[in-house]
């Protein structure tokens, strides 16, 4: 089937993320304004990589209803070819867009798929890319009337790449005010404000190329001289784990609504206000505004930890992309296991900045089990690039590990000769 997701552009500039990462990061350390903590970035990064495979799977039914509307209930008001097409395309993507993220902050079932986005209590390039695995759910939605009223598939899959593309470059702190165009255009200073957890700056700033909207509608917020912007999501995530990123909320909803009594607030827990909590819950509901602890959740973690963190941003991330960029080469199943690779391994990364040293070992026995699955029982078909590229980061992880096990054994034994 082919698909209606935007992920074909995207893909392209994946590689040019990750550079324009690396700028930032030195730049950032040059001036003396690094912005980036490892395991924060080394998440965002995750999420996100994590975040490309239900498109390519094709998961939802975005791609049967936009080509089924195209097809059988397309009113054509707009030319199939042209340049008012694209034009107006993008607008309405972007008047969509601020719509669609307007409601997503505002509507508790949508925040439960957005907030991810939120949970960085950092503000750079990396946390761009930290995108929910959950928006395919109902996300397209926003986005009916535009096939509906004639836009074709292919202009409107373009646009929607387009869009998220130009969202990236307005996660960083090293670019200011930009004059005249913060009126017309989302920039880094408006969408810093958006980013922030402030009572100031709460629900603002929703735009993906115009800032026009905001202004219209009433959400635009400029930044204060006198308010920092705190950045993060109200109720912190505190953990590094994905998955737990992607399904907090969610979880959070469940219990909520299997807990309260009246049937009424059993409903209304899923489309209530992002804040709202039922009365007999009371005792437990969280304030929409509080005082906002400015430190930030950022465990302690070992030398050779943040070494293997940086070897995973490196790995995982030329596997994946490699998946995505070839994956005219790997069928649907192969597809879904390295869905299922990366999601295991940067699970377990993440546990390990957060101090928990069990993850080597399971680390290590993954990582044999892969390489072996590959080698020794064909698991997927090692003459395709990302399944090469994948053995050799199974075996850069076997390696790592047991080298880390051999200078620990030596440190130990040399410890208690001493």
């Amino acid at each position: 089937m082919a698909t209606t997701h935007e992920y074909s552009i995207v893909s392209l500039a994946i590689p040019f993320f990750f550079i324009l990462i690396l700028v930032e990061y030195a730049y950032g350390v040059a001036k003396g304004k690094n912005t980036y903590r490892l395991n924060d970035a080394l998440t965002s990064i995750f999420i996100g990589l994590i975040s490309r495979y239900p498109a390519l799977l094709n998961l939802g039914f975005q791609s049967v209803v936009f080509l089924y509307i195209s097809t059988n209930l397309d009113v054509k008001l707009l030319p199939q070819d042209g340049l008012m097409t694209w034009i107006l395309a993008f607008v309405l993507y972007d008047f969509s867009y601020y719509w669609n993220h307007r409601m997503h902050h505002e509507i508790k079932i949508l925040w439960a798929t957005h907030s991810v986005h939120h949970h960085g209590e950092d503000f750079n390039l990396a946390t761009a890319l930290r995108q929910t695995s959950t928006g395919w759910l109902w996300k397209w939605i926003f986005y009916l009337p535009m096939i509906l009223i004639g836009v074709p598939v292919e202009v409107f899959v373009s646009v929607a790449g387009i869009n998220l593309v130009y969202q990236f470059w307005v996660h960083t702190k090293h670019i200011g005010h930009l004059g005249f165009l913060e009126k017309i255009f989302v920039t880094p200073m408006n969408h810093s404000v958006h980013h922030a957890k402030n009572k100031e700056y709460i629900d603002a700033n929703y735009g993906g190329v115009f800032i026009i909207w905001d202004r219209l509608f009433g959400t635009y917020i400029a930044e204060l001289p006198t308010v920092k912007p705190v950045y993060g999501t109200v109720s912190r995530l505190n953990s590094f784990n994905p998955i737990w990123a992607n399904f907090q909320v969610f979880i959070k909803m469940i219990k909520d609504c299997y807990r309260t009594k009246k049937i009424k607030d059993k409903f209304k827990i899923w489309v209530a206000p992002t804040y709202w909590q039922p009365e007999d819950l009371k005792s437990e509901k969280p304030q929409k505004y509080h005082n906002l602890p400015q430190d930030k959740y950022d465990p302690s973690s070992s030398i050779d930890a943040k070494l293997f963190g940086f070897y995973q941003i490196l790995a995982v991330s030329i596997v994946s992309v490699s998946a995505e960029l070839f994956s005219h080469s790997l069928n649907l199943s192969d597809l879904g296991v390295f869905a299922l690779i990366t999601l295991w391994f940067c699970v377990f990364n993440s546990r390990l900045l957060e101090n928990k040293r069990y993850s080597y070992a399971v680390l290590l026995f993954s990582s044999l089990a892969v390489w072996l699955s590959i080698s020794s029982f064909s698991l997927l078909d090692q003459t395709v690039l990302p399944v090469q590229l994948l053995n050799f980061y199974m075996l850069g992880n076997i390696l790592f590990i047991l080298t880390l096990a051999v200078i620990n054994y030596f440190k130990s034994n040399t410890s208690v000769a001493g």
